[in-house]
């Protein structure tokens, strides 16, 4: 797998690395690639709701913090994570088009 994905550290799930067109990937390493990333496609939910938990943690804290600067860099750190979903629900919706588009084309 590690031939087809690496770890992206800011989602915290793998990605495709793909080095080249899909129709040169043969049609084993295609079902491969496909399954692989359905897993992985699968799990993004999941991390989705790791986060929502740290944010909701991190927001409790910003309702009690009186001190401006902690709740500026709290304020930061929520913005970053909430960005951090967004990119993942965007992922986890692009590629299910993709998916049945190479299944079912």
């Amino acid at each position: 797998m590690e031939e087809f994905f690496e770890l992206n550290d800011r989602l915290g799930i793998l990605l495709p690395k793909l080095d080249k067109d899909w129709h040169e990937y043969n049609i084993k390493e295609q079902h491969i690639i496909l399954a692989a990333w359905e897993n992985i496609r699968g799990n993004i939910p999941d991390r989705i709701k790791e986060l929502e938990i740290i944010i909701n943690a991190k927001q409790a804290e910003l309702d009690k913090e009186e001190d401006f600067t902690r709740s500026c860099r709290l304020n930061s750190e929520i913005a970053e994570m909430a960005s951090i979903i967004n990119d993942l629900w965007i992922w986890y919706r692009l590629n299910q088009s993709l998916s049945e588009d190479k299944v079912l084309g």
